[in-house]
């Protein structure tokens, strides 16, 4: 299978939008639409890095180096004009998997490469809609789909944050094409769900999920089935990924005034869920598995199941059985450093745990999915735990590696030099979660989180009204806009304060593991009190 050069591409070869594709940073911010976001959504042209100080030396220290890495991880692939962020450690390239989403989060400190992780699998794809399951410095890899987050997720999140419809255009072009190759290669049983042809499909590797199996597709061609006993198999995860694109091709539709072809995505958004419920979900295990070809469930209980509610797939009530009897049961999915990628009392959990391991291993690519389904689903708290793990664990191992032990946060250094960019990124993204504002469309959330790792610490983004200000000392929070104080929070426990744009209080969530007495006080005298419990929204 020929890879499709930038060349190829940009002569009109891979799309009827070939030509919008080759746009520099000089063409951000173009906006085709009266509905795109207007020009203070942030324009990557005014961009401003948000700024972040702690008088907890390691952490600094590791927030510090988390931005020298993944600076270092920027790189040129192929003949693909623009920089990229590489996986780095011994990742030396992008896979689709994980890069687009890892260039959203880094979007927020460098949003050209945001755009440039989507760009580089868009000019990579090929004539019939393949996308390249990575691009390394020398190939395109064709031999699996090794897909996750949905790229056309990761798109549509980045076209909210910066509000280029260009962008947009040439995103939702592709990642259509994307699904239809999908449909008719990967469906070959005619299920309308989503098949797994080899381990790579998913990306688990060495995991006892696809034991025995073939790592890629035969003759490196991932339209071909390996000779092996029960393939093709019904895959949730692969599926979930399918929904969650959809979802997003509806939304990109709307957007762009095509409500006929929005409809048509969400019916088709809307068969796949109930098809993964109906044929994938096994009530008495509260779980989702692999369907083989013979018809057996593959009875591994992994990560799968949390990427299905990666795409938020299932209902309220079928996630809190599942989040209840699996994900937050220590036994299982919530050991002291979550999540791993086998349960822990699954007889197949792998020990000792090797480097590169999705049998058992707690991987930083969870981690920093964790806030994409923990916030939909409505547990802030749980994930503030998870997070405050995590940001321990990576703190104290001194660099940054792939996956750590799930009983003792130990990371795996054997074989793994360090320097890889989705753990980097896990911490930024994180300490910002616990400690920092963030703009969440309209609103601001101000996060007053506990004060253990740190007893100072101030951050600053820019927002449409001015820079936001966070400051914390102990469990004193003062909140400033545009170099305006707006509120003094003091409580006890952790809380996240929501705001509007323009810095008037909505609501107050508790963040901690316990009930958060919070207290607000306004530059007027205004004084109020709250008590909220983990995971519980109250309305100021």
């Amino acid at each position: 299978m020929a890879r499709v050069t930038r060349r190829k591409f940009l002569a009109g070869g891979a799309s009827a939008a070939a030509g919008a594709l080759a746009f520099s940073a000089a063409n951000w911010g173009s906006r085709a639409w009266p509905d795109a976001p207007a020009a203070d959504s942030g324009d990557p042209r005014d961009f401003v890095a948000p700024e972040f100080t702690t008088d907890d030396s390691a952490l600094d220290s590791a927030y510090r180096h988390a931005l020298t890495v993944l600076s270092g991880n920027v790189t040129n692939l192929l003949e693909f004009p623009d920089p990229v962020l590489i996986e780095g450690s011994t990742y030396r390239g992008v896979w689709l998997e994980c890069a687009p989403q890892e260039g959203l989060v880094y979007s927020q400190f460098a949003p050209a490469l945001g755009f440039a992780n989507h760009r580089v699998f868009f000019a990579m794809q090929r004539d019939d809609g393949y996308f390249p399951c990575s691009v390394k410095p020398d190939v395109a890899g064709t031999g699996q789909i090794q897909m996750v987050v949905p790229i056309a997720a990761t798109a549509l999140d980045l076209f909210e944050m910066y509000g280029d419809s260009a962008f947009l255009e040439i995103a939702y072009h592709a990642c259509a094409r994307w699904d239809r190759w999908l449909v008719r290669y990967r469906n070959t049983r005619g299920s309308g769900l989503c098949e797994g042809f080899c381990t790579y499909d998913t990306g688990h590797d060495n995991s006892p999920r696809w034991k025995g199996m073939p790592n890629r597709c035969a003759d490196n061609d991932a339209r071909i089935i390996a000779a092996a006993p029960g393939l093709p198999r019904l895959c949730p995860d692969l599926s979930a990924t399918v929904f969650g694109g959809r979802v997003a091709l509806a939304k990109m539709a709307r957007i762009m005034g095509r409500n006929s072809e929005a409809g048509d995505w969400d019916e088709r958004a809307a068969a796949i869920r109930q098809l993964i419920v109906d044929r994938l979900y096994v009530p008495e295990d509260a779980c989702f598995y692999d369907l083989d070809a013979d018809g057996n469930f593959v009875r591994v209980r992994g990560d799968a199941m949390i990427r299905v509610l990666g795409e938020h797939v299932v209902d309220a009530a079928m996630f809190e059985e599942i989040y209840g009897r699996q994900i937050h049961n220590p036994q299982a999915f919530w050991p002291p450093y979550p999540l791993p990628s086998i349960a822990l009392d699954d007889p197949s959990f792998v020990r000792p745990i090797p480097r590169n391991s999705w049998g058992g291993a707690s991987q930083a690519l969870t981690a920093l999915r964790a806030p994409r389904w923990m916030e939909f689903y409505g547990k802030p708290a749980d994930l503030a735990n998870l997070m405050t793990q995590w940001v321990a664990a990576i703190v104290r191992a001194g660099d940054f590696y792939q996956q750590i032990d799930p009983l003792t946060g130990d990371a795996t250094k054997t074989g793994d030099p360090g320097g890889y960019s989705p753990a980097a990124l896990t911490l930024l993204d994180f300490v910002w979660r616990l400690h920092g504002v963030r703009r969440e469309g309209e609103r601001l959330e101000w996060n007053c989180g506990a004060s253990a790792i740190s007893g100072k610490t101030a951050a600053a983004v820019k927002t449409p009204r001015g820079a936001a200000r966070l400051e914390h000392t102990g469990n004193d929070s003062s909140l400033s806009l545009a170099g305006k104080p707006i509120l003094r929070v003091t409580r006890s426990g952790a809380a996240r304060i929501v705001t509007d744009l323009d810095g008037k209080p909505l609501a107050v969530t508790g963040t901690a593991d316990a009930s958060a007495n919070v207290r607000l006080l306004w530059p007027s005298g205004k004084d109020f009190k709250i008590t909220v419990a983990p995971n519980e929204t109250k309305s100021i």
